[in-house]
Parts: C-alpha cells; sequence; structure tokens
C-alpha cells in the first residue's frame, strides 16, 4: 500500500466531515471507529502519527493514545539515530498503548536487558520480534525466552554479545518459531575461527524452520549439513559470505529440492549492502526530527509541543496535548472499545 501524508490524509477529512459507510448512509469522519483509523494511520511516519494526526480532532487523537494504531511496532530507522533514553521512553509509552495487543516489534540497539524484560512483560500477542544490533546476552536471552513462546520471526542480526546459547534458548521456548535471521557483520567475527556452534544449537532446537539467515556467519559445511538434516521443512536458506561451506548441487536437488540456497558467493551487490546496514555501529550522530512548519493551521484547541523531538529536550512531553488536556490512555485505563 503506498505511504501516505498525513497532510494527505487530514486535507481529506477537512475538505468533507462526512465519509459513506457500507450502508450508503454518511458517516463524519469522528465517529470511524478507532480500529479502522488505526488501520488507516499506519500508513503514516511515525512522527506524523505522534505529532500531526492528534492535531486534527480529539477522536483521531483518541485513536493514536490506543492500542489500535500500535498493534505493529516499527521504529527500527529512528532507534538508529535517537539516545539510548529516548528509545527506553518511545518503547515504554508505545508498549504500553499497545495494551498487550502488539503483533510486531521492530527495535534496533536495544541496550538495556531491563528494557528487553518489559518486552517480554508485554508478548502475550507478539509473533515477530526483531532486534537487530542489540546488547542483549546468552544469559538474559535464557532467562527471558520462556515469556516469549508466541513468536514464529526472529531476527537477532548483528548482535554480537550472544552466541549458542541464546540460540537454543530461544529455539527451546518458541516452539511456532519458523524464520531466524541471525545475520552478521564480517568484522564482528573477525575474531572468531568457527561458529557451528550456532548451527548445531538452530539444528536441535529449531526443526520448524522454514526460512534461516546466516550470511556471514563463520560456519562450515558439516555444521550446515546437520542443520539440513534436522531442520526438514526449510524452504529458504541464506549462507552468502559463508566461506567454509561447500555444499554439492547434486546433493541438494535429490535430498532438498525444494530449497533454495543463497551463497556463499555473494551477488546483487548484497555485500555493499550488508556493509551499509552495520556501517553506523560507532554512529553516535543524535537522530532528530524538525516539526513541520509550512504554515498550515492545526486545530485550533492543541498547544504547541513542536520542541519534542528536538535532542536536548528528548521526549518528555510527548504526547502531544488536546484542548488544554490530554487524553487518557492505555498507561491510565482509557476503556477503549471493541473491535467490531
Amino acid at each position: 500500500m503506498e505511504r501516505k501524508d498525513s497532510r494527505d490524509v487530514a486535507s481529506s477529512a477537512a475538505s468533507t466531515d462526512m465519509a459513506e459507510g457500507e450502508d450508503g448512509e454518511e458517516r463524519a469522519w469522528e465517529e470511524l471507529f478507532p480500529d479502522a483509523l488505526g488501520l488507516i494511520f499506519r500508513n503514516l511516519s511515525l512522527q506524523e502519527i505522534l505529532t500531526v494526526i492528534p492535531r486534527v480532532c480529539k477522536s483521531w487523537g483518541r485513536a493514536v493514545s490506543g492500542p489500535y494504531c500500535w498493534q505493529e511496532i516499527d521504529i527500527e530507522e529512528w532507534s538508529q539515530r535517537c539516545k539510548p533514553e529516548q528509545l527506553d521512553q518511545m518503547l515504554h509509552m508505545l508498549i504500553a498503548r499497545s495494551s498487550g495487543s502488539v503483533r510486531r516489534l521492530s527495535v534496533s540497539g536495544l541496550h538495556t536487558e531491563s528494557m528487553f524484560s518489559f518486552i517480554a512483560d508485554h508478548a502475550g500477542s507478539l509473533q515477530r520480534l526483531e532486534l537487530p544490533r542489540s546488547e542483549i546476552s546468552d544469559s538474559i536471552v535464557e532467562i527471558i525466552a520462556p515469556r516469549l513462546s508466541n513468536i514464529t520471526f526472529l531476527d537477532v542480526s548483528y548482535c554480537r554479545k550472544i552466541g549458542a546459547r541464546a540460540i537454543e534458548a530461544f529455539g527451546k521456548h518458541c516452539k511456532s518459531l519458523v524464520s531466524l535471521r541471525r545475520r552478521m557483520h564480517p568484522l564482528e567475527v573477525a575474531d572468531k575461527v568457527c561458529q557451528d556452534d550456532e548451527a548445531y544449537a538452530i539444528a536441535r532446537s529449531m526443526p520448524k524452520l522454514h526460512h534461516l539467515e546466516t550470511a556471514y556467519l563463520l560456519l562450515t559445511t558439516r555444521g550446515v549439513l546437520e542443520i539440513l538434516s534436522q531442520c526438514r521443512d526449510l524452504e529458504y536458506l541464506d549462507l552468502r559470505g559463508c566461506w567454509e561451506v561447500k555444499l554439492d548441487d547434486k546433493y541438494l536437488k535429490e535430498w532438498h529440492s525444494g530449497l533454495k540456497v543463497l551463497g556463499p558467493d555473494i551477488i546483487d551487490c548484497y555485500e555493499q549492502n550488508c556493509w551499509d546496514e552495520c556501517s553506523d555501529y560507532s554512529d553516535s550522530s543524535v537522530y532528530s526530527w524538525e516539526f513541520m512548519e509550512d504554515g498550515e493551521d492545526v486545530y485550533e484547541g492543541v498547544s504547541d509541543n513542536d520542541s519534542i523531538w528536538e535532542a536536548e529536550q528528548g521526549l518528555e512531553g510527548l504526547e502531544v496535548r488536546f484542548y488544554g488536556g490530554g487524553f487518557t490512555d492505555a498507561v491510565t485505563g482509557f476503556d477503549w472499545p471493541p473491535s467490531p
């Protein structure tokens, strides 16, 4: 679906106060169900959802303060440039707003064990968890993994502090796991000799895998063959950059005819893309947004908190205030109506 600018959505509502329902009757925009508004607003950027949409009207503000916009939380791009304390504040707010309904969470550079634990405490509906570049360890994963039992897709790429113990803990407790992304940067594995222990952990604990990405992991042919012998449902295997792996084409056609294998040779500029993805490990720059100042009027009763995106202030006062006051949200117990 094509991403729309928030001003397009707002101007559409402004140009007509009514929307036609399935029964042909006209319905005011502010009377749309919150979950319907949530589906629409998901096409907007994080900044627009948090700072522009709430200024249109009360009902739109309530929608973005409630769970319907936050069943999928993707802040990976933003989290690569924000300060650690800003990331914690943002995650606390958005996960709380989801009221336990978040199904997908994508965040880069999770840096505290307490935040990982907080995510797990609200993971009752979580199915897709993406934590690239995070500072999680084997020991904390062994503690937290039992609370992530509904995960079907896991991304722990570029997580330098975990190894076979963490991989096996995820596999042991995430029984429905069908996709694992465990890509690495060549420089991050330069001091390692072999990572076949991770291959054996995958083979022992993740027999239901359909999709596996291990680009630049230091695997050998023996380790990959062990994965193939135990993960019989595997359909996609990314071995690009795994230079020690030599798989015979005849063997693959005979025993794994439905398996697509990429690598170990680098094709389609993958190597450049992979290096680019990880090239910001040492980047200490702060990602800040300048609020729109395009001369358009905002809702008359809104107090102006434009500075909330400035690096100096962080995310204090992030929730934009309406009509001189604030909405009650998931944190304070807003009683959201059930989805029709």
